[in-house]
C-alpha cells in the first residue's frame, strides 16, 4: 500500500510504507470504532446489519448486540459507560457496564432529533454529538419523515439529566450534513466536518460549551475518481487531524495544511486510535476492518485513562527501582486561565542529552528511551521551544556535564555513583550532547550543572534575574528527578513554575505519573504543551 507524504511533517507521524493490515470482513457497512482501554479490544457498529461487534487481537470478531437500534458513532465517558448514537431511535443513549440502557436525549425544542451520528466526551464530562439525516434513509436507518428542519451540533452539559433536551452549540443552518467531530489535544478547539460540503470547520470552545468563531479549516475533500468523503475524524497528540476521505484517510496539520494521505483498499467511513499505547489506527472500511501503525498517538480523550487505561510503559528499569502500580488519570490543566507574558518568561530544556534518554546512552537500560518515545518528548519540546522563541521567551538549555574521570564528583548518592560508574555525561563525548532536534539556536543560553536540580551549581538564577524573568516553563528529562527538583526549588524561590506534562519524560510512565499527579501539583501549574502555546498568544 503506497501512502502519500505531501509535506515533510507527515514522515514524523507516519511511515509511508506502513502496511494496512486486513483484520476481518463479511460485514455490510462498518462504522463507529471504539477502543476499550482495559479490555484492549475494538467495538464497532454495522448499521445496516443492526448489529454491534467486538474485535479482540488474537481472538477475532464476536457479536455483542443484536439488534443495536442501528447504532452508529460511539465513545466512552470517563467511567467507561458506553455512549451510542442510535439511528433507529434518533437517540443518544448510555449503556452501563452491567448492560443498563439510559436514554440521554431524543428531542430538541419538542421535535425529534434527525439521527445522532458521531459523538465525543469532553474531560469536563460534557458530551457533544452531530445530528445529520442519514439515519432516516433506507439501509443506514429507518425511513421516516424529518421533524427538525435543520442539521445541528449539540452538547449535553456535565449536569445533564437523562431525558432533558440538549444544547444547540452552533448556528442551526451552518451545516448541511454535520458528521465527524473531534477535540484538539488541549480541548480548547473542536473540529466538525460536513459530508455534503466536503469540508472541516474549526471552532473555539467557549466557556459555556458553545462552539464559536467557526472558520473553514479544510475544504475540497473530494475526488470524483475515488470513493470516500469526510465522515469519521480524529486528532493525534500533536493536533494533526485525520479525516476519512477519497482513497482512505487524509491528514491535516493543526494549521490546516494537507500533509499526507493514508491509502486503504476500501472506502473508509470511520477510524479510532487503539492498541496498548494508542498509536494504532483502526479503520472501519465498508465491509471490512483494518489497522495501520503510526509514529504518533491519539489525543488524550476522557476515557483513555479510565480504570487502568493509562498506556503502559515498556520499561526495562532495573529491579532496584521498581515502579509503583498506579493507574489514575493525569491531573492536568487543559487550558490555562491566564496569559503567559513572554517578556517575563524563560523556558528550561533540561537534561535532554543522549546519555539520559536516547538508545545507546549510558542510562538506556532504565527504559528512558522508550518512555521518551511514548511521550514524543523531543518533538513536543521542539514545537514548544519554537513557539516560545518566536514570542521572545528566554530559552535556556540546562545540561549535566561531568569532567573526564569525574574528579571531585562526590559519591554520596546513587545518582552521583551512577554518573561515575557509567561514565555518563562526560564532557566532549556523544553522551553529553543534546538529543537530535534539540540543539541550541542562536540567542539561546546554555548552563552546565553538576546537580540534579538546575539551580544549585549553574548560572541559571543569574540569567533569570538579570533578564527580569519570574515565570519558568520547565520541561525535560527525567520528570521525577531533574524536572521535579527544579520545580520544587523554583517555587521556593518565588518563581511561577509551569510544567507541560507532554514535554517531560522519565524512566517509565508510572514514575512520570506519580511525579505529575503528586509532587508537581503542589509546586507548579501542570498542563500540556498546546495549552502553554495558546497562553503565550
Amino acid at each position: 500500500m503506497a501512502h502519500k507524504a505531501i509535506a515533510d511533517g507527515f514522515h514524523s507521524i507516519f511511515d509511508v510504507s506502513a502496511p494496512v493490515e486486513h483484520l476481518a470482513s463479511g460485514f455490510i457497512f462498518t462504522e463507529g470504532p471504539l477502543w476499550h482501554p482495559v479490555e484492549q479490544s475494538l467495538m464497532f457498529s454495522d448499521m445496516p446489519g443492526d448489529v454491534r461487534r467486538k474485535y479482540t487481537p488474537g481472538r477475532g470478531v464476536t457479536e455483542i448486540a443484536r439488534p443495536s437500534n442501528k447504532g452508529n458513532g460511539m465513545t466512552y465517558d470517563a467511567e467507561l459507560n458506553l455512549l451510542v448514537c442510535e439511528h433507529a431511535t434518533s437517540s443518544v443513549v448510555r449503556i452501563r457496564p452491567d448492560g443498563r440502557r439510559e436514554v440521554l436525549c431524543t428531542h430538541f425544542e419538542g421535535r425529534e432529533l434527525n439521527s445522532p451520528n458521531d459523538i465525543i466526551a469532553a474531560r469536563d464530562g460534557s458530551i457533544y454529538f452531530t445530528d445529520p439525516t442519514y439515519g432516516r434513509l433506507e439501509h443506514f436507518g429507518v425511513p421516516r419523515p424529518l421533524q427538525m428542519g435543520f442539521q445541528g451540533v449539540y452538547r449535553l452539559p456535565p449536569n445533564h439529566r437523562p431525558g432533558d433536551e440538549p444544547q444547540l452549540v452552533v448556528d442551526r443552518y451552518l451545516f448541511t450534513q454535520p458528521n465527524g467531530l473531534c477535540f484538539s489535544p488541549c480541548q480548547r478547539w473542536m473540529w466538525v466536518n460536513d459530508t455534503d460540503q466536503a469540508n472541516i470547520r474549526m471552532f473555539d470552545v467557549a466557556d459555556d460549551g458553545r462552539l464559536v468563531n467557526g472558520r473553514v479549516f479544510a475544504g475540497g475533500i473530494k475526488d470524483d475518481q475515488l470513493a470516500g468523503l469526510p465522515d469519521g475524524m480524529k486528532a493525534d497528540e500533536h493536533g494533526n487531524v485525520y479525516v476519512t476521505a477519497p482513497g482512505g484517510v487524509w491528514v491535516y496539520s493543526f494549521h490546516g495544511e494537507l500533509i499526507g494521505k493514508i491509502e486503504c483498499p476500501e472506502m473508509v467511513a470511520n477510524l479510532h486510535w487503539g492498541g496498548p499505547d494508542w498509536s494504532t489506527l483502526y479503520l472501519c472500511a465498508s465491509t471490512s476492518l483494518y489497522r495501520v501503525q503510526t509514529r504518533t498517538r491519539g489525543q488524550q480523550e476522557a476515557f483513555m485513562s479510565a480504570r487502568g487505561g493509562v498506556a503502559p510503559a515498556a520499561s526495562t528499569a532495573s529491579a532496584a527501582t521498581p515502579a509503583p502500580a498506579v493507574a489514575s488519570p493525569l491531573i492536568l490543566k487543559d487550558r490555562l486561565d491566564f496569559r503567559i507574558d513572554p517578556s517575563r518568561t524563560a523556558m528550561i530544556v533540561q537534561d535532554m542529552q543522549n546519555d539520559v534518554m536516547i538508545d545507546g546512552g549510558a542510562f538506556a537500560a532504565t527504559g528512558s528511551p522508550e518512555h521518551a518515545r511514548q511521550q514524543n518528548v523531543v518533538a513536543n519540546i521542539a514545537r514548544l521551544v519554537d513557539a516560545a522563541r518566536a514570542r521572545g521567551v528566554m530559552i535556556i538549555h540546562v545540561w549535566m556535564v561531568i569532567e573526564p574521570g569525574a574528579p571531585y564528583l562526590a559519591q554520596h548518592a546513587a545518582l552521583m555513583q551512577g554518573l561515575k560508574t557509567e561514565k555518563a555525561l562526560v564532557r566532549d563525548t556523544w553522551g553529553v550532547k543534546p538529543a537530535p532536534g534539540l540543539e541550541p539556536r542562536a540567542g539561546d543560553l546554555v548552563v552546565e550543572k553538576m546537580s540534579m536540580s538546575a539551580w544549585e551549581t549553574s548560572r541559571l538564577e543569574s540569567y533569570l534575574h538579570h533578564g527580569g524573568r519570574d515565570t519558568i516553563i520547565n520541561c525535560g528529562s527525567w520528570t521525577n528527578m531533574s524536572v521535579e527538583h527544579t520545580a520544587r526549588t523554583g517555587a521556593d524561590k518565588g518563581f511561577h513554575m509551569i510544567v507541560p506534562e507532554d514535554a517531560c519524560s522519565s524512566m517509565n510512565a508510572e514514575w512520570h505519573q506519580v511525579s505529575i499527579n503528586y509532587a508537581m501539583q503542589n509546586v507548579a501549574t501542570v498542563t500540556r504543551a498546546d495549552a502553554v502555546i495558546a497562553a503565550l498568544g
